[in-house]
């Protein structure tokens, strides 16, 4: 794997910089977006290396045995947000890994005002994409799927809510929240950009599982509903 140090060089020498949010975008909200091209002006006469996005890193150490939203809700806990180049490897050079972290614990990283919850407004109609993963590998394809998160690199990114890693006992599962569960062609875009941007072997297993029906069976990973 590539050190940390390696890829931030690489980002910054190709980094161009995004075009500022437009107001009336689809998805968007136009205080919102006014909010982020005077942030994005911001920093650019900062000398700093704006993303498009604003994120948050959040931190959930689940309870084994309980499985109530609102024990879930009172264990979420918001550890940084960022919004340049620099302030995300400021974070993420601080971060435990994988490999350290309990289990059973979650870590969500959300664009700024997304909850990383099912009933929140921009997740509720969406679902998720789902990959398991061997405890050995899982570190490396979250650092990339975080990267491409962060660098607005995978396709329909207005339509991607945030990323999850999901520690386990005998497993680490990633997923990626997207708005729009009933858009067929999006859903299967992200799928898509997904693999390439992992590199993911053909040998791993993608499922799909609407928001709608994890609140049915109150399971995040269980009774999926699309394979591919």
């Amino acid at each position: 794997m590539e050190s940390t140090e390696k890829k931030e060089v690489e980002i910054k020498a190709s980094f161009v910089p995004p075009q500022p949010p437009v107001a009336g975008a689809p998805g968007g909200d136009a205080d919102v977006d006014a909010e982020d091209r005077e942030r994005y002006s911001r920093e650019l006469k900062a000398g700093l290396h704006p993303l498009k996005h604003k994120f948050v890193f959040w931190y959930t150490r689940r309870t084994p045995g309980v499985r109530t939203q609102t024990s879930y809700e009172d264990n979420m806990k918001k550890i940084v947000e960022f919004s340049t180049v620099e302030g995300f490897w400021v974070c993420y050079c601080h971060l435990a890994r994988p490999s350290s972290l309990p289990c059973p614990t979650d870590l969500h990283l959300f664009k700024e005002g997304i909850r990383p919850l099912w009933e929140d407004s921009a997740n509720c109609n969406g679902g998720k994409w789902i990959i398991r993963f061997k405890k050995a590998v899982s570190g490396r394809f979250w650092e990339d799927l975080v990267l491409a998160l962060v660098g607005d690199q995978l396709d329909y990114g207005e339509n991607i809510c945030g990323a999850v890693l999901s520690v386990r006992f005998n497993e680490d599962i990633l997923s990626v929240w997207n708005r729009n569960a009933s858009d067929h062609q999006a859903v299967m875009a992200l799928r898509d950009s997904i693999k390439r941007h992992l590199k993911l072997p053909h040998t791993y297993l993608m499922e799909y599982k609407p928001h709608n029906a994890s609140l049915r069976d109150n399971s995040s990973y269980r009774n999926t509903w699309l394979r591919g």
